[in-house]
């Protein structure tokens, strides 16, 4: 059973993976943006949207996206760049270019990841308590999204989700349950971009210390005058940055063929 996705367009791939609590559509704009030069796929990731009954840690999250997308240029936003951030170690054969908005290599204790997993049970609760509707108002309102206008959040479209997937997404998907992976950010050999809004302080340094640790193949930009969700926030300077990263990696010489790697 595959995950379920939207494709437009024609020519080299690319794969969008969308962050929690949205689908496959909230990359819109951007899919319009790059159809006419390439075969754009975004994906339902597992427990959301068409794919809200895929129950999956990250590193199968990783493995379905991977089949869904093939051999492609893969872009991820927060809880979705976590996710091909996954993919690129696991599948560098298919991942040929990487793109990571809102991204974390993740905690790098145990005491932090227990607090992190403790916190998602919470929330997890919380939704299947209160329900969908309530939920998604109160996480909208996390200081994240303090950015993010009511007309570019899609509530509309976040509702096509249910309980039960995020439910599962947020015990299974959860920072607290991803590995601590900033030790093995310098064997990506792929080029990489590194993104952020440059509101959001945190991700912003983030994505500095990856592509520090990643090496001379990584890239780090921000997107000026956005938050978190800086491809929902300034979708037209989101689309400038990544087109023009993706016209100057395509001039680069190619990188070193990479054997697939085991999670």
């Amino acid at each position: 059973m595959a995950l379920a996705v939207l494709r437009s367009g024609t020519g080299p791939r690319l794969v969008l993976v969308h962050g929690f609590t949205q689908t496959a559509r909230s990359w819109a704009a951007v899919q319009q943006h790059f159809a006419s030069e390439y075969e754009v796929i975004a994906v339902d990731a597992p427990g959301h949207g068409g794919s809200h009954h895929f129950d999956a840690d990250l590193w199968t999250a990783a493995h379905l996206v991977v089949e869904a997308g093939g051999e492609a240029t893969y872009v991820g936003y927060s809880m979705g760049a976590r996710i091909v951030l996954h993919a690129a170690l696991a599948h560098p054969e298919s991942v040929r270019r990487v793109v990571l908005l809102g991204a974390t290599p993740g905690l790098r204790t145990e005491v932090e990841r227990a607090a992190r997993r403790t916190s998602d049970e919470d929330l997890a609760r919380s939704l299947e308590r209160d329900g969908l509707e309530s939920f998604l108002e109160r996480w909208l309102a996390n200081p994240l999204f303090a950015h993010l206008d009511v007309g570019a959040s899609n509530i509309e479209d976040r509702l096509r989700n249910s309980v039960e997937g995020l439910a599962s997404c947020l015990r299974n998907t959860g920072t607290g349950r991803q590995e601590d992976l900033w030790p093995r950010l310098a064997s990506l050999r792929m080029p990489a971009l590194l993104m952020a809004g440059s509101l959001d302080t945190k991700f912003a340094a983030i994505a500095g210390q990856m592509a520090h640790a990643i090496g001379t193949n990584a890239t780090r930009v921000l997107v000026a005058g956005a938050g978190h969700a800086a491809h929902l926030e300034r979708a037209e300077e989101f689309c400038a940055v990544l087109e023009q990263w993706l016209r100057e990696s395509d001039q680069a010489p190619s990188a070193s063929p990479i054997p697939k790697a085991n999670p």
